[in-house]
């Protein structure tokens, strides 16, 4: 099972003492991409928002800074949000971050959970499904062709044009995310893709269904199951000990969910809400090395899943700290997961299709 992390690159939203402004974030980050590789991690995903509270509205930009200065690690958007942007462009930035990195570039496109691209760049939110399926194909079609000849609705079209660079895999590797719906998580197995599922709260074995209806959508598509694989994105921090994980991510965790859940209509988190969703059937991976291992351990017997990516970025972390986190996660936290689930049967490695 491959394991990494993915962030939004949080930035204070209000200036103050202390407050962690674009700079110093990205900074921060390149230095966070740069050790999850020394530690031997095998994924890094940076999320697109365009917000005042995340820096990472070009991630791309990004991680093709920290292609420069990591050698193995892969490097994906977690996620594009591609029903706002361009199949063209966005297939160009990827392939050229691929050669940047020697092919270590991956594409995760979702619909997005926030909706402040779709205004900015123009898009009417009536047509949030259609706009994301068509141009997943076009996306799919660029990938998949040198030169395109396809037709939308939404998008003009193209005839006979040719997409440049390409990458240096053969097939740049393009994930499905979702957060949820049922209906999202067929589409994927349909077209035969990888699907990365955020679980940022309830029950995760509740979810669980979701990998149940893409692989039987795959069957049903004539999709080999052996091409399939899986990701869960989660919350959650390590520290030396369970209570310093707890305490030291509970204040940015909780004001970061608090601040979106009054965008949402949703009710004010806390403590005993925090402590109980890091318990052993909660959707928080929080504690000591040993601990987190195991809830991962655990979660994989549940998904099957091929990947595992976690989220410790949240907020306005101290640096000093999740650079400590990233540390135990990979010298601690990943020779235990690779030992307990080499036991099972092995994990496919991510497909590019």
């Amino acid at each position: 099972m491959e394991l990494g992390l993915y962030t939004f690159a949080d930035v204070s939203p209000e200036p103050s003492a202390g407050a962690i402004g674009p700079q110093e974030r990205l900074r921060n980050l390149i230095e966070e991409i740069e050790l999850a590789d020394q530690v031997g991690l095998d994924v890094f995903g940076l999320g697109e928002h365009h917000r005042p509270d995340y820096a990472a509205s070009a991630p791309v930009v990004a991680l093709a800074a920290a292609a420069e200065r990591t050698k193995r690690i892969r490097l994906t958007s977690a996620v594009t949000v591609l029903s706002s942007d361009d199949p063209v462009r966005v297939f160009q930035q990827f392939a050229t971050l691929d050669l940047l990195s020697t092919g270590r570039a991956e594409i995760m496109a979702g619909r997005g959970s926030f909706i402040e691209s779709f205004p900015l760049f123009g898009y009417n939110l009536e047509d949030y499904d259609e706009l994301f399926a068509e141009k997943l194909d076009l996306l799919l079609a660029i990938r998949d062709q040198v030169t395109v000849t396809w037709q939308g609705k939404l998008r003009a079209p193209i005839n006979g044009r040719g997409v440049y660079p390409r990458p240096l895999q053969e097939k740049l590797p393009i994930w499905i995310a979702i957060g949820g719906t049922p209906q999202s998580a067929a589409r994927a197995g349909v077209l035969g893709l990888p699907l990365a599922l955020a679980i940022i709260g309830g029950e995760p074995a509740r979810f669980a269904p979701l990998f149940d209806i893409y692989r039987e959508a795959a069957r049903r598509a004539g999709t080999d199951q052996a091409t399939l694989a899986t990701s869960i994105n989660v919350h959650g921090f390590i520290a030396e000990t369970t209570e310093q994980a707890a305490d030291d991510f509970y204040g940015p965790q909780a004001e970061v969910m608090n601040r979106i859940g009054r965008e949402r209509g949703w009710g004010p988190t806390s403590r005993a809400h925090f402590d109980q969703a890091r318990a052993a059937n909660g959707a928080l991976f929080v504690g000591n090395p040993e601990a987190v291992a195991e809830k991962i351990v655990a979660q994989h017997k549940i998904f099957g899943n091929d990947r595992f990516l976690l989220q410790m970025a949240i907020g306005t972390m101290p640096h000093a700290k999740i650079m400590k986190a990233i540390e135990l996660y990979g010298t601690r936290v990943a020779p235990i997961v690779r030992k307990e689930t080499a036991k099972a049967a092995p994990a496919i490695a991510a497909p590019a299709a």
